[in-house]
Formats: structure tokens, sequence, C-alpha cells
């Protein structure tokens, strides 16, 4: 007898719930309406964001995209999802901020396996917070259930990110010399970088997670569950006493810094101008990780870097009393472009 097809089969049946789905997207334009600025022309639901571009002479579209990492595996440890929508919005403000360029609007996407209702509208929360507190609009996104790629309670999350910045204004370094001054702004944790090689040291179950330890004076979920930080709001008065600005994400202060040096310099860091954050001394001890591996996979305290001329340092440290003035700009002499405390470190080099 011919094969034939089951009967009654359905969407629903196949692990994908579309009426639910509705009703969570319907969730999500309420929470991204809140951010819209005066420039949005259509809120989610629509197949694309409008967005009116008009108050720039010469722009300059910048654009970043990236994930939240496995930090969300500390996530669906703890059952705490409302921050790492702010993770990622942070992150990538902060990345197309270093070239001086102001976030006008941000799409997020979501991959799950099965829609829960109260997970995605924590995720969308913590974005539209972001999203809020830095002047950007939530315009778009997609929230896709695909159990057939995302198992159990496993998601994942990105976003992608445009800001503009007039061209005469631009900040990429190329005015950095020898004799300028790093100045550090402090992270509170490992932002969304590292958590790979965390969870190796810490493991990533529910007990794990809710083990305390004294040294973080809370459990390890809440230390390393700490939010990413946003720079845009308290540097951008600062922007025109800025040469460069280095934001620490994966790779460290190592890989980062590096990245607006011009060529032919050097960053000379000592680390004894900060105190390392108890998560990073204990995650080196309990893991017997080595002092350049840390630097090379950590910010180890340090969020943001900003370059900066001697006679302007003051003005900056003035204004963030939480800065450090934490080295300088030499003049390279090595292979090495990042020389902390007197021993010079390579990114592609153990």
């Amino acid at each position: 007898m011919p094969e034939t097809s089951p009967a009654g089969q359905t969407y629903a049946g196949a692990g994908v719930d579309i009426p639910l789905a509705a009703g969570v997207k319907k969730r999500i334009a309420e929470l991204a309406r809140a951010t819209h600025r005066p420039e949005v022309l259509s809120g989610i639901g629509f197949f694309g964001g409008l967005y009116e571009f008009k108050g720039y002479q010469n722009p300059v579209l910048v654009s970043s995209v990236d994930s939240v990492g496995t930090k969300v595996k500390i996530a669906i440890a703890t059952g705490k999802h409302d921050t790492v929508g702010i993770d990622i919005v942070n992150h990538c403000v902060n990345d197309i901020f270093t070239s001086g360029a102001e976030p006008i609007f941000f799409l997020d996407y979501i991959g799950i396996g099965k829609m829960v209702p109260e997970k995605v509208e924590a995720l969308v929360r913590g974005l539209a917070r972001a999203c809020r507190e830095a002047g950007c609009a939530l315009i778009g996104g997609e929230t896709a259930e695909m159990p057939g790629v995302y198992a159990g309670e496993d998601y994942d999350l990105a976003g992608f990110i445009v800001g503009v910045v007039e061209k005469d204004r631009i900040i990429m370094g190329k005015n950095i010399t020898a004799g300028d001054t790093l100045i550090g702004l402090p992270s509170n944790g490992l932002h969304t970088n590292g958590y790979s090689l965390a969870r190796r040291i810490f493991g990533e179950s529910r007990a794990d997670m809710e083990t305390y330890y004294p040294e973080l004076g809370r459990t390890v979920g809440e230390a390393l569950l700490e939010p990413h930080l946003c720079y845009y709001r308290q540097l951008k008065p600062l922007l025109p006493h800025v040469k460069g600005l280095a934001h620490i994400t994966g790779g460290g202060l190592v890989g980062n810094i590096p990245r607006v040096l011009p060529e032919g310099t050097a960053a000379q860091i000592d680390s004894r101008t900060w105190e390392a954050l108890p998560i990073f001394t204990l995650m080196q001890q309990k893991g017997n990780v080595d002092r350049g591996e840390m630097y090379r996979v950590f910010n180890m305290g340090i969020g943001m870097v900003v370059i900066t001329s001697p006679e302007n340092a003051g003005t900056i440290t003035g204004a963030l009393p939480e800065a450090k003035v934490i080295g300088e700009v030499v003049k390279q002499t090595g292979e090495a472009r990042v020389i902390i405390d007197g021993t010079g470190y390579r990114q592609d080099k153990v």
C-alpha cells in the first residue's frame, strides 16, 4: 500500500505555536513603543522599521551587531532573564560610541526552542529599558520559535544597532601620539565576555550559580549576571577632549586597545592604578588561570579606555570621579602593542 501522510498535522504539533507567539509579539510591541523617538515612522509589526533621518549636515552611519554569547547560560541556570537584554543593548551602544556615534535605533533577534511568554517578555523588558536610557529606539526585531535548533530551555539573543555621527566629528584614534594619557572607566564585572571560561571554572547548573562566595558577598550567579555598563551618557559631553575610545570586550585589554592605536605606538599600563574586582581574582585563583590569559580574555575591571592628551586628562577625570589614569601611549619598541606592568602582551600569542 502507498504511504500516506498523517492526518491533522499542525504547526503547533511540530512545536511552533503561532497564536501564542502573536500574543507575545503584541506585548513586545508595547514595550518597544516606549522607546520610540519622533523619527520612528513605523512600529513593530510592519515588515520593516522606518526611521526618518534628519538633523545632520554630513552624517555617517555607524553600525554593529553582536550577541550576549554564553552569558545566556547563566540566565537560564538562574531563571533571571531581564538583565541580558540590557547587556546586548549596552554592548552595542558602547561599540558604536567608540567612533563618537549617537545610537538611533536597535533591532533584536531572539531564537528560542519553546515560546515562554514570561521569559521573552523579561528579555524584551531589559532591551527596552536599556534603549530608553541610551535614547535609542527599539524599532524592530525577530522572535523565532525553533524547537529543532534550540533544545530545552536554550535560547539565543543578538542585537543590531545603527548610530550616526557628523563626518568631521568621527573619532578613530588617528591623532593619538606617544605621550597621550590612558584613562580607564570601571566595569562592574565580566560584562558580556569570557563566559565560556567562567562557566568552566564555576560550573553552570542552578546549584553552581547559587553557591555563595564570601569574596563576592553574594552568589556567583548574581555576580556573573551584573549587566554590561553603558558609557555613552557620561562620556558624550567629553567627546571634544577625546582622541580615542576602546571598548574592552572579547580580547580584554590586550586585544582591544590596539584597535584604536596608530601603527608604531603601544599602550603602557600600570595595573596598580585600579583595584581588580573580586570576581576576577576569584576566577584566577579557582581556575589557576595564567595572568596573561586573564588580560587576554577579561576586562579585568576596566570597561572603557579613553585616550586623551595629557592637558585634557584632568578635565575627564574631574568630570568622572570613578575614572583612573591607568597608563600612557608609548612608542612601540617590540612586537607587543600592550605592556602591562612591564610585560608585553600580544593577543595572538599565549
